[in-house]
């Protein structure tokens, strides 16, 4: 074979090993194209379930989820925001945002059984602490929690709101909201409630609350920390997921 054929045959398998590779990289695109699509197809569906299910998105006045509570935490202690009896020997304490998304999922999703399981029974007692680092309506929002404590409904208070929760900072967190929420958490002086939430006392409490979190080296919420005999003090847990990691803090705090 001469020279000039050996570089032509070379020339035509090269034309065609590109020719393949750019067609497998059209259809590759396709494949990537249409997976996008599906995706998103599917997320649009999913929105729509969670909305129709759902029946609102949260910040309403018109509340939802109030004997629900009212039940969770019927005869529990509170002291302030402490619920538990004064002689439990562990306290578990969650530094959280009122608006997190995250603390609610605690909330309605691990925060039921924890209370029946250790809370209840007086082997431990849960402190809420705020860090509201989502937004002018979380610093908004934390004084009328601690108010609300003061009057010994402040778990009722962070329950309901959390389970009435809307998007953060979306407006939602208005006067007349949190004061839906401390009726729905049934805080007997209303006035008061209202004086005091916005006095300096109240403020105090969250910056206090927050310088807290930030020393513990924490970023985000919901962050934990536990203290009890087990302990060299408040030791910081970072963020937890389920009940079994809860029930393992409490237990290794004995």
């Amino acid at each position: 074979m001469s020279a000039k054929k050996e570089r032509e045959r070379r020339r035509e398998e090269r034309l065609q090993r590109e020719s393949e590779a750019a067609e497998n990289a059209r259809r590759q695109r396709l494949i990537k194209l249409g997976s996008a699509a599906a995706f998103l197809a599917i997320v649009a569906v999913a929105v729509a379930v969670v909305i129709s299910q759902s029946g609102t998105s949260g910040g309403d006045t018109s509340l939802e989820d109030v004997a629900e509570v009212e039940s969770d935490l019927g005869g529990i202690p509170q002291d302030k925001l402490t619920l538990g009896r004064p002689t439990a020997q562990v306290t578990l304490v969650e530094f959280g945002d009122l608006q997190c998304p995250i603390c609610r999922d605690f909330a309605v999703n691990v925060l039921p059984e924890l209370i029946a399981n250790k809370i209840r029974t007086g082997e431990a007692k849960i402190e809420f602490r705020n860090f509201p680092i989502l937004g002018p309506e979380s610093v908004t929002a934390a004084p009328a929690a601690i108010a609300a404590g003061e009057q010994g409904r402040g778990w009722n208070f962070i329950e309901v709101f959390y389970k009435n929760q809307g998007i953060e900072n979306t407006g939602y967190v208005t006067e007349d909201f949190l004061e839906s929420i401390a009726k729905g958490a049934k805080v007997p002086d209303v006035g008061r409630w209202n004086r005091e939430r916005e006095g300096e006392a109240a403020a105090a409490e969250v910056r206090r609350t927050a310088g807290e979190a930030e020393r513990l080296g924490f970023s985000g919420t919901p962050s934990f920390a536990v203290e009890g005999p087990g302990t060299s003090g408040l030791e910081a847990l970072g963020t937890l997921g389920s009940l079994g990691e809860f029930e393992e803090a409490i237990e290794g705090a004995s």
